[in-house]
């Protein structure tokens, strides 16, 4: 798959980050440090990155955002990570909006040794959240937690459930 206009782009974002944050929004405090199994990424830690994603693959292409990266500290609060993916993503959408062209799209960076098609980048990404996101939903079930629709309802929110 690959992404050819950036309009395109701003749309399937729009609607991937607005699940993430129904996501996010769910989380308590409480609810971070949960894992699947010793060793595992914890919750709070797929939910940041997730967040410092947006930074580490899209300035790998020359796109420059001010967003979270590995050097920032995690926050310790559901909130707080919900704000560093808001501005993580709309910095993101930002970046491509203002840096990139629809022909730009096409150009191509060494991401991970490979060389990816800008268009490409942005797919992988979206669908790189949406693989962590997938994972937190579990890690929300086993801590307790309401998981909120995002393809259509949830399980929690069948009626009679």
């Amino acid at each position: 798959m690959f992404i050819h206009s950036i309009a395109a782009f701003e749309e399937e974002l729009k609607l991937e980050s607005g699940s993430t944050l129904k996501v996010f929004r769910a989380l308590s405090d409480e609810s971070l440090n949960q894992e699947v199994a010793p060793g595992f990424r914890k919750l709070g830690d797929l939910a940041w990155h997730i967040v410092t994603t947006y930074h580490e693959m899209l300035s790998r292409t020359g796109l420059r955002f001010d967003a979270a990266d590995e050097h920032t500290v995690q926050p310790t609060t559901a909130q707080g990570l919900v704000q560093a993916y808001e501005q993580a993503s709309q910095a993101a959408a930002e970046a491509v909006r203002t840096q990139w062209t629809d022909s730009t799209l096409t150009d191509t960076t060494d991401m991970y040794g490979d060389a990816w098609p800008n268009g490409l980048t942005l797919h992988i990404l979206i669908n790189h959240e949406v693989h962590h996101r997938a994972q937190m939903t579990i890690l929300m079930r086993q801590a307790g937690l309401k998981v909120p629709g995002v393809y259509g309802p949830s399980k929690e929110e069948w009626p009679g459930e």
